[in-house]
C-alpha cells in the first residue's frame, strides 16, 4: 500500500484566536486615575470644611465685636400705679363690670439701640381669662430714655368662672385687693445706627395686686417679666 502524502504546511495558524496580552502599564494607569479621583474628592471635602469653619469663626468674631461695642441690655417694664374704681362680678349672668387704669414705664438703658414699637396690644386678665383689650399708639424710643404707657380698661365682659375662681373672687373682694394680670403683646424693631432689625414679638407680663379705693402710695410698683 502506498503512503498518503501529507500536504505542505506554510506555517500559518488556523486555530481559535489567541486573546491579546493584557498590558500591565495600561491597567496601572486606570487604577491611578481612580486614586486621583478619590484624592480630589478628599481635597474638595477638606476645602469645603475649611471654608465653613472660616465663615463660622468670622461670624462669631463679628457677633462678639458687636456685643463689645453695643453692649445690649434688656428693656425694663414696670407698673408704677394701678387704680380700680369698679370691679364687680354679677353671679346671675357671669358678667364682670370694671374700670381699671394702669400707669407703666418703659426704660431703654442702651446707649446705641433704639426701639420702634410698631404694635402694642394691652390685655387685662382675671383668673387667666381676658376681660378687655386695648390698642395703644405706636412710637419710637430713643437711647437711654423712659417712655410711659397708660392703658385704661373700662366696660363689661362675660367671664366663665368655675366655683374655685368665684370663691377666689369673693375672698379678694372681702380683702379689698384683686389679683389682676396686665399683658403687653408687642411687635418691635431694634435700630443700631442706620441698621434696623426685623420684627420681634415679645410678650410683657405684669402680675398685679391692686387695692380697691386705695390711698396714696398703697400700690406697690411692680416689675414685669419680658418673654421673647
Amino acid at each position: 500500500m502506498s503512503e498518503t502524502k501529507q500536504p505542505h504546511l506554510n506555517g500559518a495558524y488556523y486555530g481559535p484566536p489567541i486573546p491579546p496580552r493584557q498590558s500591565y502599564h495600561s491597567h496601572g494607569r486606570g487604577r491611578g486615575c481612580d486614586c486621583c479621583l478619590i484624592d480630589c474628592g478628599c481635597c474638595l471635602l477638606s476645602l469645603i470644611l475649611k471654608i465653613i469653619i472660616t465663615i463660622v469663626v468670622i461670624v462669631g468674631l463679628a457677633v462678639f465685636l458687636f456685643w463689645l461695642i453695643v453692649r445690649p441690655n434688656k428693656i425694663k417694664f414696670h407698673v408704677t400705679d394701678a387704680t380700680i374704681t369698679q370691679f364687680q362680678l354679677s353671679t346671675t349672668n357671669n358678667t364682670l363690670y370694671y374700670n381699671l387704669a394702669v400707669n407703666m414705664t418703659i426704660r431703654n438703658p442702651n446707649k446705641h439701640i433704639g426701639v420702634y414699637y410698631d404694635s402694642i396690644e394691652a390685655r387685662a386678665l382675671y383668673e387667666d381669662q381676658r376681660f378687655d383689650s386695648v390698642w395703644l399708639t405706636p412710637f419710637y424710643q430713643g437711647h437711654k430714655s423712659t417712655e410711659y404707657l397708660n392703658p385704661v380698661f373700662d366696660g363689661q365682659s362675660l367671664l366663665s368662672l368655675g366655683s374655685n375662681e368665684i370663691s377666689n373672687y369673693n375672698s379678694e373682694k372681702n380683702s379689698g385687693t384683686y389679683s389682676i394680670d396686665v399683658k403687653l403683646y408687642l411687635k418691635i424693631r431694634l435700630k443700631v445706627g442706620a441698621i434696623k432689625t426685623g420684627k420681634i414679638k415679645p410678650t410683657v407680663e405684669c402680675n398685679l395686686k391692686i387695692p380697691v379705693n386705695q390711698t396714696a402710695g398703697s400700690f406697690q410698683t411692680t416689675k414685669c417679666d419680658v418673654n421673647v
